[in-house]
């Protein structure tokens, strides 16, 4: 994974001196064909996926042993979790290897001279929505098994906790055809079939609320808290680990109905490729997967070096500092993607005649702008903050561990035993989860290959 990661790091920062060795990939997170980086680029993205691969069948192995030695006990829930996450994530991320591996770095090295835009972008989009669900259970993890804790009380319902990770193992996957409404060359069918599951996700996100919410009420009221909305009150805010997880999942909310006109066909066109997408992904990847884990940070780095948490003042306040510099940059995103504006550039730039040019509301976008700015301002400013509480934490001395304080994750009021073991079957699920995406791409997918048998391809466009 580091080889890859540096491989894909070096060709990317040559965008800016493409004479350097290993050329550059100016291709973006999205690498669409028919724009082509250089071949490290490509065997870099691969080197990564392997490496996830590997790290994913070192969990499954000790969970065999694991299993070996405890043949009628329930599946940890935590470890539940895990073995979830990454069935999803091989299923999911076969489609990048496919396109990687079968034809982008073989077009990059000139083996061949063409590819398929639209099969490759299908392949891309086969894991490019379910990448963001292998950011998001961590954090979904740290929320139902870390965050009650730190509210002083438990995990409200452990069977909802499993029923949400087979939720995200089944229907992760067979949704990325709403990358693709604009696209032609699919039908409507199977766009529409991508809606479908695509709603049907928000019910593990309602799911995840309603438990962790009832969790988060629970430990108020043994801190002392009540009254219908009185006991928020009771939870401990000033606490940097607890803060940071619980406003990430809060701002994560705001994510999810940004996501639903997303995921909607016939509103989706109103803000397709506008910089709404981009504030939509800052709430939900830019905030409640990366504040999660400053928050997990807060908690655990002390845990593993046995130092206290240093410039705690400066970390009750880091949390607070992020959303608000988050709201202001997503709420100008949002509503310059309502205005028009383009999620790419500031001013499209077309070939030859007939395409008219974007023409904003010069006043209202350059508002918007602004508060973009003001926003990403307040957002560098709180990261320098972690990273100052952080490397001070690494260099102080080490003194009284944590560990006793902490203690073990408590038990969930509503343990594994309320729920039937089939949920723990992730054979079952998995095969379920196969024949999902059989049904959302075996069709599309086979006609794109036989169509590409018959039909020219593209060549290679180098940025």
């Amino acid at each position: 994974m580091v080889v890859g990661t540096t491989l894909a790091a070096i060709t990317i920062l040559n965008g800016f001196a493409p004479e350097l060795p290993f050329g550059s990939a100016n291709v973006l997170y999205t690498f669409y064909p028919p724009l082509q980086a250089h071949p490290a680029f490509y065997v870099g993205a691969a080197l990564l996926i392997v490496g996830s691969w590997i790290v994913g069948a070192d969990y499954f192995l000790t969970y065999r042993a694991w299993r070996a030695d405890n043949p009628d006990e329930r599946i940890p829930l935590q470890t539940f979790m895990v073995l979830a996450t990454f069935v999803m994530w091989y299923l999911s991320s076969a489609g990048v290897a496919v396109e990687v591996v079968a034809f982008l770095i073989p077009w990059s090295m000139g083996w061949i001279s063409q590819v398929d835009p639209l099969l490759t972008r299908t392949l891309f989009w086969y894991f490019g929505h379910p990448v963001v669900y292998f950011w998001l259970l961590p954090a979904y993890l740290a929320w139902y098994t870390i965050l009650p804790k730190l509210a002083g009380g438990k995990l409200f319902s452990d069977p909802l906790a499993r029923v949400v990770f087979v939720l995200f193992v089944l229907l992760s996957t067979p949704v990325g055809f709403h990358h693709q409404y604009t696209d032609p060359g699919i039908a409507e069918g199977f766009k529409f079939i991508a809606m479908t599951n695509t709603f049907m996700l928000l019910l593990p996100s309602l799911l995840t609320a309603f438990t962790v919410v009832a969790s988060l009420e629970h430990g108020a009221r043994q801190r002392g808290g009540s009254g219908y909305i009185g006991w928020l009150r009771a939870l401990p805010w000033g606490k940097p680990s607890f803060s940071a997880m619980a406003l990430a999942g809060l701002v994560f909310a705001a994510g999810g109905f940004s996501g639903m006109i997303n995921a909607g066909m016939n509103i989706n066109y109103l803000i397709h490729n506008t910089i709404w997408v981009p504030g939509h992904f800052h709430l939900t990847v830019g905030t409640a997967f990366a504040l999660t884990m400053m928050g997990v940070a807060y908690w655990l780095v002390p845990q593993i070096t046995g130092k206290r948490l240093q410039h705690r003042t400066l970390a009750a306040i880091q949390p607070f500092v992020w959303v608000i510099g988050m709201t202001l940059m997503s709420n100008a995103m949002h509503r310059g993607g309502l205005a028009g504006l383009p999620r790419r550039t500031a001013k499209p730039l077309f070939r030859g005649e007939g395409a008219a040019p974007f023409d904003p509301v010069v006043g209202t976008i350059s508002e918007m702008q602004l508060q973009i700015a003001i926003g990403g301002t307040l957002l560098f400013v709180s990261l320098a903050l972690f990273l100052a509480v952080m490397v001070g934490t690494w260099l102080s001395r080490p003194g009284m561990g944590r560990l006793s304080v902490n203690g073990s994750i408590p038990s969930a009021l509503s343990g594994p035993a309320d729920s039937p073991r089939i949920l723990d079957n992730l054979k079952v699920w998995t095969a379920i989860a196969v024949v999902l995406v059989i049904i959302a791409y075996g069709l599309p997918l086979y006609g794109m290959l036989a169509d590409g048998v018959l039909a020219p391809g593209s060549p290679g466009f180098p940025v």
